[in-house]
């Protein structure tokens, strides 16, 4: 099965058939409100979106001691649970925890719930996918977000080894697979050999954002400041090293570029004492973490936005500043070259390559209008193809091939389709 969408392929999607109604088991080791990265946000956005069009979904993620250990958000069942180890400080063994606690309380819910399918999202709750997949005899639908192999260009240590070794294990053992791009896709059977029939296609999807309060309420030093705004992890990989580069180049021009960029992770600091170093205060500024509120105004208030990752196999955040209608410049990789057609829907950029990145900005200050008119069209496309509601209608449909040709598979009968026996 390869389902796959493209820009090309703006046919509306017919809803999922109402009859076919799931109760699924979503592992992800961070949900909303604990956010470490974008990948709580799309485990957000599709679990409320497959409950909303009828699906019974129960997401098992982490707690963080503050937060009930059980509560239904948005009409999807969130359950919490402490890692077994949960004051470890090495991360793998706190991992390892977490997955034996997962593992321990989804055997607990599957003794009142007769789950159809489980949902696993990136080797964080592999170990605990797998062994589900054996002890509840369920079909294993991965959603594999980024690989450790893409992150780093290559494996260089035993950390890496081991990342990629899950990572190799959860795509053997998925029924099917679920990736977000072309890009990923590539990846999956370059890297792991993965059958080209095992893989679906389906983007991130976004809803509409709000921008309320302005900028300037929230950050009155951007008073009367035209600014160009970007927002990631600050990782290597982000490649906010590249637009430090450029503000240095952009001072040595007297160019009138000053760059916003937001976003926590473990090289905030170290970025922010370079713009010290470098004497860029005047043109670059590390904020550090806002919320999403924050982020929206942050958007709307700027000129253009820039996301110059070196590794993004999809790129969640130029749907957010794309879906406002702001000229976006993305590096040309990854899944982002796949949304972005230049000129028209936003500007590529050369990935590292700070020029390049200056002259797509010089592009879109100097041609007011144009950078509008692909803001617009920006917004357009993204409206078109990446809606959560479209999204979580295509995910069901995997899923629903997903368990068809698991219970073929195991002789098992296919009519009806519905096998919940619980409520």
């Amino acid at each position: 099965m390869d389902k796959t969408f493209s820009q090309q392929e703006a046919v509306e999607l017919k809803d999922p058939l109402k009859k076919q109604s799931f109760k699924i088991m979503m592992l992800c080791w961070e949900y909303p409100p604990n956010i470490v990265g974008g990948l709580s946000r799309h485990v957000y956005g599709l679990s409320v979106h497959l409950a909303a069009i009828g699906h019974q979904v129960h997401v098992l993620t982490a707690g963080n001691g503050n937060l009930p250990s059980y509560e239904i958000i948005s009409g999807v069942h969130v359950h919490r649970v402490s890692p077994f180890n949960q004051y470890e400080d090495d991360f793998f063994a706190w991992i390892g925890g977490l997955n034996l606690a997962i593992a321990f309380k989804a055997e607990r819910l599957a003794e009142d719930i007769d789950f159809d399918i489980i949902h696993a999202h990136d080797w964080l709750v592999s170990s605990a996918a797998i062994v589900l997949k054996e002890t509840l005899a369920l079909p294993l639908l991965s959603t594999i977000h980024a690989t450790e192999y893409g992150r780093n260009n290559g494996i260089h240590n035993e950390k890496q080894q081991f990342i990629h070794s899950q990572e190799q294990q959860l795509n053997a053992e998925s029924d099917q697979i679920i990736v977000c791009s072309d890009y990923m896709k590539n990846v999956l059977t370059t890297i792991f050999h993965t059958s080209n029939e095992k893989i679906a296609i389906i983007p991130n999807g976004i809803d509409p954002l709000k921008a309320e309060p302005t900028a300037v309420g929230i950050y009155p030093e951007l008073k009367e400041k035209k600014y160009i705004f970007s927002l990631g992890r600050m990782v290597k990989e982000k490649g906010f090293a590249t637009i430090i580069e450029a503000a240095m180049m952009a001072k040595n021009e007297n160019l009138d570029c000053f760059f916003v960029v937001a976003g926590k992770g473990p090289m905030l600091e170290t970025y922010r004492h370079k713009v010290c170093e470098l004497n860029l205060e005047s043109h670059l500024t590390f904020i550090g973490y806002v919320t999403d509120e924050q982020r929206n105004a942050l958007i709307a208030g700027s000129e253009l936005a820039v996301i110059p990752s070196l590794y993004e196999p999809f790129g969640i955040v130029v749907l957010e500043t794309m879906i406002m209608a702001k000229p976006t410049i993305v590096s040309n990789t990854g899944g982002m070259k796949g949304i972005v057609k230049h000129l028209h829907t936003g500007l590529l950029m050369t990935p590292g390559d700070a020029q390049s990145l200056l002259n797509q900005i010089k592009f879109l200050l100097n041609h007011p209008h144009k950078a509008e008119e692909i803001g617009n069209r920006g917004r357009q496309i993204v409206t078109s193809l990446y809606g959560w509601k479209r999204i979580a209608a295509e995910t069901s449909r995997v899923m629903e091939d997903t368990l068809i040709n698991f219970r073929v598979n195991v002789n098992e009968p296919i009519e009806p389709l519905i096998i919940n026996k619980k409520v």
